[in-house]
């Protein structure tokens, strides 16, 4: 087993090619030089620990595998008989891989002994180049210092060389000067063509007289550079007032392009900077058109913007027509004279523009004429648009004149300051119609007998033509202008209203009596109807339904402010004759109605000079105030009915008074189906009960017959009332009583407020108009006050009757 594993160890060391064992001596060499130089190999037994580290753990590796393999053959004893198989097998493979590394050393240690000798032949090689550098360092070293000693000659070759070609060109240079002068004398003369052939030749001569000189420049040259820049200021100064040249003298415009376009043709040496004659030849051109048109003196002051705009509009036009003529003929074609001009003043009148609106803030009747002028004119036919512009102009590319935030600005800016403006021409013509109001005179009537004031057709002329100006610059002003349009309408009518409101408290205080109070607020009714029937030219067709919703609504406020401003005129002539109601004058004598129906009918008279279907409205306001007060001072007990007879006397005298308010309204105009007389007629049948007990139910059924009748009671209080079942029984009377008409509740308003009435106490207040917003018809005969019905049974009912003791639910 330790014989196997030890040649095992031995195997796996040659397959590593590490074992020094099996290494073959190194044979001998022909030379002794090739002996020196081959290596000396290791021939001890064993390998050096310090030298192959690598060796010995190699070696430790293949014992160990050596091992390995050992124990899993010879593990068990049957496999030992084969262990001599297993020697020669290991001996022969043992010889084999000797063999190999035998060979493999053998062909190593030949190819060193080869690159040994190769590298000793290089060496002797460098060495011979080596001394051969060594002599060519000297050979130059030597010639250097020959070249030195020659030096002086060499400088006396060119100074020679020089003077020959000085002495050849001496005759030309002497003419320097006078050339020069006599150039500058033809530039002064405008002659430009002759002096650029002049300038040519005297650069000529300085060129060939520095190529001998070896770039050495003469004095007598130095007058060159100036010369060339006077006649490129002369080129420039003849292209920038090529629109003056091009009628009175366009040969010196054809003459400065031309030399302008030579130059740029000719080929210069690297020591001349190019001129570029021909790039300020076309910026003076620019300039040039710049400055007749867009200099500073000629922009236009405050209010002169529209005459400068005018004046433009037959100016450039002119101008292009004039470069298409007589500018582009005088310019090569690559010049294209046509666009540079569209565009040259294009650009010149924008950026004027822009410095114009950087500038102070412009009024509104310079801002719409720019922007009418930007927008409309300047694109159209007259100018940019013009069909005799050829397609060689190409202003289909250039930038618009104002930018949208300028459009936008100017737009806005000019409705603003036409804002300011309107408001105060509608506060004049308010101003002036109030004081119209204090006339001693009735207000003016049209030919129709219909009080008239120019204010309304004033209000909405000033409106419609701001709006309608505003379509000649675009749609988005015009929107803006009809918005500011309403909005100041709105605001006048609230205006109004509250000049109203003042105008009324101050004749009522006492402040300013007016001596045709009424007639005034009837004539406003009027404004307010002819405002609201033209109040529709103000909307365009492009405006969506429901714009002018807010108009309307303070429409309508006016209305019912000026319909409850009469109302109360009227209420203040009624009052004092109401007092007298109910009385036993008024059942035993017409007088108090007569009185009544009198000054209702003087009071109404006015109302024939109201338009319809105003008119109406206030018959039927009118005729409900008049009613309600009836009610209302019936209402206050001041009469009770001793038996039947004053009862069946007192539904006499509401019959006949009721007849009487019919005939009254129906002559004055109002149509029969609006009328609430009725209402008298329905407590006449109360009067009329035999049974009194019945009251409770007759009550409830007009109740019924009347449902839209609401009644809002305050709380009340306990009275003394004598001839009520008995003398000083105590009842409870509603007091103060706050009636409402059929319709929309409203607001209370304040005590002092114009528009409403607030009698003393235990009456109702004043009944606000109960017109519907949208519409100006009378409303249906649905005003009959069933709610009032109950607090007269003091007139119906007879004291110390037994049958009082036991009346309806009501009492």
């Amino acid at each position: 087993m330790h014989t196997v594993a030890q040649r095992s160890a031995h195997f796996a060391c040659s397959n590593l090619d590490l074992c020094p064992h099996s290494a073959p001596a190194p044979p001998a060499m022909d030379s002794a030089a090739r002996d020196k130089t081959q290596p000396v190999l290791p021939t001890g037994s064993s390998c050096p620990g310090p030298e192959w580290p690598e060796q010995e753990k190699a070696e430790q590796l293949a014992r160990g595998a050596a091992l390995k393999w050992a124990s899993g053959i010879f593990y068990r004893p049957e496999q030992l008989a084969r262990l001599g198989q297993y020697r020669s097998r290991e001996v022969q493979r043992t010889c084999s891989l000797e063999a190999r590394i035998k060979s493999v050393v053998q062909s190593y240690l030949e190819g060193v002994k080869t690159g040994v000798w190769q590298l000793a032949q290089a060496l002797e090689a460098v060495r011979g180049a080596h001394e051969a550098l060594g002599q060519a360092h000297g050979l130059l070293r030597d010639m250097a210092e020959a070249a030195q000693t020659l030096e002086p000659l060499r400088e006396q070759v060119v100074q020679h060389k020089q003077l020959q070609a000085l002495s050849q060109l001496l005759p030309r240079l002497r003419a320097v000067p006078a050339a020069v002068a006599h150039t500058q004398t033809l530039i002064d003369a405008q002659r430009l063509l002759e002096a650029y052939v002049s300038l040519r030749e005297l650069e000529q001569l300085q060129e060939e007289t520095c190529a001998p000189l070896g770039g050495l420049e003469l004095p007598v040259f130095e007058g060159l550079g100036p010369l060339a820049e006077a006649l490129g200021q002369a080129v420039e100064a003849a292209a920038g007032a090529a629109g003056q040249l091009a009628r009175k003298d366009p040969a010196l415009l054809v003459a400065a392009v031309r030399v302008a376009e030579v130059d740029a043709g000719r080929s210069t040496s690297l020591e001349q900077a190019p001129r570029d004659w021909r790039q300020r030849c076309l910026r003076a051109l620019q300039q040039g058109l710049e400055r007749v048109h867009f200099r500073t003196s000629l922009q236009p002051g405050p209010g002169a913007l529209a005459k400068w705009l005018e004046a433009l509009r037959v100016a450039l036009p002119a101008e292009l027509a004039m470069a298409e003529a007589l500018v582009a003929p005088c310019c090569p074609p690559h010049y294209k004279v046509v666009q540079l001009w569209a565009h040259t003043l294009h650009d010149g009148l924008r950026r004027c523009l822009q410095q114009l609106l950087e500038g102070p803030e412009l009024e509104e009747a310079d801002t719409f004429t720019l922007l009418h002028w930007a927008l409309h004119v300047y694109q159209g036919p007259e100018m940019m648009g013009s069909l005799e512009l050829g397609p060689e102009a190409d202003v289909s590319d250039l930038e618009p004149l104002l930018t949208l935030e300028n459009i936008e600005q100017l737009e806005a800016t000019f409705v603003a300051k036409v804002q300011a403006k309107v408001a105060q021409w509608l506060q004049k013509a308010l101003d002036g119609e109030v004081v119209e109001w204090g006339r001693e005179q009735e207000p003016d009537t049209d030919l129709s007998g219909f009080y008239h004031s120019p204010l309304p057709a004033i209000v909405l002329q000033i409106l419609e033509e701001n709006i309608r100006v505003t379509r000649m610059v675009s749609v988005s002003l015009q929107q803006r202008m009809h918005g500011m349009a309403l909005s100041e309408l709105s605001t006048f009518l609230r205006s109004f209203s509250n000049a109203l409101i003042r105008f009324s408290r101050d004749h009522f205080g006492g402040e300013a009596v007016v001596p045709h109070y009424v007639p005034y607020l009837l004539a406003t009714l009027n404004h307010q109807l002819a405002l609201s029937s033209s109040v529709s030219v103000l909307q365009p067709e492009w405006v969506v339904p429901g714009v002018l919703a807010p108009v309307e609504a303070e429409l309508d406020k006016l209305q019912k402010r000026i319909c409850r401003l009469v109302l109360e005129a009227l209420l203040a002539e009624l009052q004092p004759l109401f007092a007298a109601l109910p009385s036993r004058r008024w059942l035993s004598s017409p007088e108090l109605l007569d009185d009544v129906c009198e000054r209702t009918a003087r009071f109404c008279q006015n109302f024939r000079h109201v338009r319809n279907p105003a008119v109406q409205l206030l018959l039927v306001e009118a005729e409900r105030t008049v009613v309600l007060q009836y009610l209302s001072a019936l209402m206050q007990g001041r009469l009770v009915c001793r038996g039947a007879d004053e009862r069946t006397q007192a539904a006499e005298r509401l019959q006949h008074d009721a007849a009487q308010l019919q005939e009254l309204f129906l002559g004055l105009g109002l149509e029969e189906s609006v009328q609430c007389v009725p209402v008298l007629l329905a407590l006449k049948e109360l009067l009329n009960l035999r049974d009194p007990t019945l009251l409770g139910l007759e009550v409830a059924g007009l109740r019924q017959q009347f449902p839209d009748v609401r009644c809002e009671d305050r709380p009340g209080r306990e009275e003394t009332q004598e001839g009520l079942g008995g003398a000083n029984t105590p009842v409870t009377q509603q007091r103060g009583s706050r009636l409402r008409p059929p319709g929309p509740a409203r607001r209370r308003v304040p005590r002092a407020a114009p528009g409403r009435t607030q009698l003393s106490a235990g009456r109702p207040a004043a009944l606000a108009p109960s017109w519907s917003p949208s519409t100006f018809q009378p409303r249906a005969n649905t005003c009959t006050l069933g709610g009032l019905l109950l607090p007269l049974r003091v007139l119906c009912l007879t004291p110390d009757c037994q049958q009082n003791k036991v009346t309806s639910p009501y009492a």
